[in-house]
């Protein structure tokens, strides 16, 4: 009888064990995949000659990439692929990556120091700072610094960081929103609306100089 009970506990715990490393074999095949920063990198060599080895593009009219959020960066690159956000280059260079490959660029980039820039006007950009900071309020446009921070940092998986990006991509940007050129965003939308260009170059300026 103690021989019957001692293979049926035995049994039991066979059993369990069994059915626990199934469950763990189970949950560790349906968690995410960890982004291949590797990967990522010999991804991005392609877009380097417009954004910069590291991310951080020399050129004003194309963006600064380096230590964006890659929640954003992710978001973008499918919405190019999709086309909801409109641009030949980047629809060419999007349709091509799958979306592991989109998130291995995202990764890598948002581990690269981004490099600061500057402000280039002084009068600029002390409007730019107020519209930044505070908004304007007769006009019921809100501070920029509520979405992205006082700092130009932003929110990861909301909104994206904006310090030290290049003026004449930021002017672009908005006046784009404000044409409804680029629609991917309704915030942006409804607050590029109410700027006048003026607006857009201070606080383009401003945000440039952030860090």
């Amino acid at each position: 009888m103690k021989l019957i009970s001692s293979l049926i506990l035995s049994g039991v715990v066979a059993l369990t064990t069994l059915s626990t490393s199934f469950a763990a074999e189970e949950a560790k095949s349906s968690a995410p995949a960890k982004p291949d920063l590797a990967k990522g990198e010999a991804s991005f060599a392609a877009c380097a000659a417009c954004h910069g080895a590291d991310g951080n593009s020399a050129i004003t009219t194309n963006p600064k990439l380096a230590h964006q959020h890659p929640e954003y960066l992710v978001k973008q690159l499918q919405e190019f692929k999709s086309g909801k956000r409109a641009n030949a280059v980047m629809t060419g260079m999007a349709a091509t990556l799958s979306e592991d490959d989109m998130k291995n660029v995202a990764a890598w980039l948002t581990t690269k120091e981004p490099k600061h820039g500057f402000a280039k006007d002084k009068e600029l950009v002390a409007l730019g700072e107020k519209i930044y900071k505070g908004g304007i309020a007769d006009r019921q446009i809100a501070a920029c610094a509520g979405c992205h921070s006082p700092t130009g940092a932003g929110i990861p998986s909301q909104y994206p960081r904006l310090s030290g990006q290049h003026q004449d991509y930021t002017v672009t940007q908005l006046q784009n929103f404000r044409a409804g050129v680029r629609n991917n965003s309704v915030q942006m939308t409804m607050v590029a609306a109410k700027l006048n260009d003026k607006e857009i170059q201070a606080v383009s300026d401003y945000i440039a100089g952030l860090h």
